[in-house]
């Protein structure tokens, strides 16, 4: 697997794509926060974190998305979570859906993304699927694959790829420093501001249903 050198011993030829203005992006977050609102707190370069976040080293705030809600929900919720043996399903706690809220965002401006999503993509830079399915961690190094992707494609806004939670969906995460002031608004008409509600546990359990997880009564 492609973790075995730096990857600035490599040189890469990306495949970006443009996300036009006026996409739809879901987000499932903290309901203290804006829906639009980036995280800027960078994460230790070895420890901790997600997949793609900004670290000490490359400090730059970040979002992640998905295409569809469900998307959404999946990627944050199904982490990591088995099939419960009695009902078959992945039983989500409900206190992971607390204080939470998930939201439609609208890109105010065409944004440059790299594609991750076929393998052609990823052998483009140099990459295999390790670099979506690393676990734990393997976080480190893809923060590391990133931030050389951020060296090496000035001009990229971001990162997009194929959700291993909601496969073939799509999920991105945009970086804050080179998308501009305000590229996101979200749409306060659609979505759920509050997930830990009677009424947000059921939309929530309608759109996990295709994927047999729900949230626990």
């Amino acid at each position: 697997m492609p973790d075995r050198f730096p990857p600035a011993a490599y040189r890469f030829t990306p495949h970006v794509s443009t996300l036009p203005a006026g996409s739809q992006l879901w987000r499932c977050h903290s309901g203290r926060r804006p829906p639009e609102s980036f995280n800027p707190v960078a994460v230790d370069s070895h420890f901790g974190g997600n997949r793609f976040d900004g670290t000490s080293e490359d400090p730059y705030p970040f979002l992640y998305a998905g295409a569809e809600p469900a998307t959404a929900l999946a990627e944050v919720l199904l982490r990591s979570l088995d099939f419960d043996t009695g009902s078959g399903c992945r039983l989500v706690p409900r206190a992971w859906v607390a204080g939470r809220s998930l939201s439609l965002l609208r890109t105010r401006v065409d944004l440059t993304l790299i594609r991750l999503v076929t393998e052609e993509d990823l052998a483009a830079v140099c990459q295999d699927s390790w670099l979506l399915e690393a676990e734990g961690a393997g976080y480190s190094q893809t923060r590391r694959w990133a931030s050389e992707l951020r060296v090496q494609v000035p001009h990229a806004q971001g990162l997009l790829w194929q959700s291993r939670r909601h496969r073939p969906r799509h999920a991105v995460v945009l970086f804050g420093d080179r998308c501009g002031a305000e590229p996101l608004k979200p749409d306060p008409a659609l979505g759920i501001n509050d997930l830990g509600s009677p009424t947000g546990i059921a939309e929530a359990n309608r759109l996990l249903a295709p994927l047999r997880a729900a949230l626990v009564p």
